[in-house]
């Protein structure tokens, strides 16, 4: 398959291309450019002189890991007019995404994202988000990149809960669209074991649904907040877990904890329909990833909740978040800094750790 659109940037427009096979197009680089990729992918760019390979982890996706990343675009003698091309996931997005806009004042790049989350969300938006010391995606920016290819047949390298976390981030978007995305995206019935076809036919159905997102609100000022759905509670889990529990997975998890305090809150008598289906599916998938469930069942409530506390989007009186209200619409709540909702806040997380997320 072959597929393109562009998204409208008041930064500068940029290009996503769905193709099968386009990743041998981009192992071809020429003089005047540089790849910073994973050190998965080093061995694909043998041929280059101009790579940079990292860990694509937390602790890279950090400050004080940027200064080392410049130096080395600096010993590769990259001018201002060179472009930077980026292969990994998302955290080596983040990395790169910062970098670039960072050196010499800002260069160019692409961007091959080689993870289903980060081929069904994150690759579009423009932003980056760095961890500094314990503090996740605290500092940050956007830059976006001139394109982004998409290669489908990269799914194949992914293990099952690197696909199911992508799954994970691709349901929250379609169900934040709305009940017809959402229902769209049921129609796919998207599994871990489908065909790159079918994954091919997922991300473009996200990224299309993420696109509006955008569109309508680069900077994250409204509309786009809705796609925090489940990133509260799912960074306190990453956190609490010393991110054994990988983002993807964290945010499914978020998403029912988020579903959870809307229930012991009040504010939801009855699940909705789409709701109901939005749970027991990711409940479903979570159900595919051996031993999941022993890994959340040790992570401490209390620290959790430390975690949670910490999060950048809360303000002062009020934790932000974002849940469902009685129609299965996602809205922001803003929750006094209680006791009473404190305890609630306690109840939704521990009732997914001890219970198994039923």
């Amino acid at each position: 398959m072959s597929v393109s659109f562009d998204i409208q940037s008041s930064i500068a427009n940029y290009r996503v291309v769905i193709e099968n096979g386009a990743f041998a197009e981009v192992q071809r680089q020429d003089e005047n450019s540089a790849v910073l990729c994973d050190n998965f992918f080093e061995t694909a760019f043998s041929g280059n002189a101009k790579v940079i390979a990292v860990p694509a982890n937390e602790e890279t996706k950090s400050l004080t890991s940027v200064p080392e990343i410049i130096v080395k675009m600096r010993d590769l003698a990259l001018t201002r007019q060179a472009k930077l091309t980026a292969v990994g996931g998302g955290s080596l997005q983040d990395i790169a995404t910062f970098c670039a806009s960072i050196y010499m004042r800002g260069i160019k790049w692409d961007y091959i994202p080689t993870t289903l989350l980060g081929m069904v969300d994150s690759c579009i938006g423009g932003k980056s988000s760095i961890n500094v010391g314990r503090y996740k995606n605290l500092v940050g920016n956007f830059h976006p990149p001139e394109t982004i290819i998409i290669d489908p047949n990269l799914v194949k390298t992914l293990n099952s809960e690197q696909k199911i976390a992508g799954l994970c981030e691709a349901v929250k978007i379609c169900y934040a669209k709305g009940s017809s995305c959402f229902s769209e995206y049921m129609r796919l019935n998207p599994q871990m074991d489908m065909n790159v076809e079918g994954y091919a036919d997922v991300i473009e159905l996200s990224l299309k649904a993420k696109k509006w997102f955008i569109e309508i609100d680069e900077f994250d000022k409204a509309e786009r907040l809705l796609l925090n759905f489940g990133h509260t509670f799912g960074h306190a889990l990453e956190g609490a877990s010393n991110f054994e529990v990988s983002h993807g997975i964290a945010v499914g998890l978020g998403m029912l904890i988020a579903i959870n305090y809307a229930q012991v809150s009040g504010g939801l008598e009855h699940i909705p329909a789409d709701t109901q289906q939005l749970k027991d599916y990711v409940i479903g998938l979570l159900d595919e990833i051996p031993m999941l469930k022993e890994i959340i069942q040790r992570i401490d409530v209390e620290k959790v909740f430390e975690c949670f506390i910490s999060d950048k989007k809360h303000s002062t009186s009020h934790f932000i978040i974002i849940s469902v209200n009685g129609s299965g619409a996602l809205e922001r709540l803003f929750i006094d800094k209680t006791e009473a909702n404190i305890i609630n806040l306690k109840s939704a997380i521990s009732s997914v750790i001890n219970q198994s997320y039923k």
